[in-house]
């Protein structure tokens, strides 16, 4: 006897579907605007840090935090960002505000949010 499933599609689509889809959506709109369209260059990263995650930037007064995430991000040195280097950079963003605000509910001090709070 064989079971039956009733599988039919997300509709609307779940939460964590939306967020892979805007990952996937955010990266390409800014790669290739310059180079390799799978790529970021610096510039193009730039552009994304500063249209996509301002609210992390704006606590920095260091002219070069991007060439430093560059370099952090590069993992292959080929001097250009691809999907794989965005989203673990993505990955550690989502853990270090996972870990601030575990620590704030709990009433720790923290001395500096890694990530933007809400107003």
């Amino acid at each position: 006897m064989s079971k039956q499933t009733s599988e039919k599609p997300c509709d609307p689509p779940s939460t964590l579907e939306m967020a892979i889809g805007g990952l996937i959506q955010v990266f390409h709109s800014y790669s290739g605007k310059e180079g390799d369209k799978y790529k970021l260059n610096n510039g193009e990263l730039k552009n994304l840090l500063q249209g996509e995650l301002c609210g992390f930037m704006t606590g920095s007064n260091d002219p070069k935090a991007v060439e430093k995430i560059m370099a952090d991000l590069d993992e292959n040195k080929d001097g250009e960002v691809d999907f794989q280097e965005f989203v673990l950079m993505v990955a550690a963003l989502t853990v270090a505000c996972n870990e601030f605000f575990t620590g704030y509910t709990r009433g720790e001090e923290k001395e500096k949010a890694p990530c933007p709070k809400k107003a």
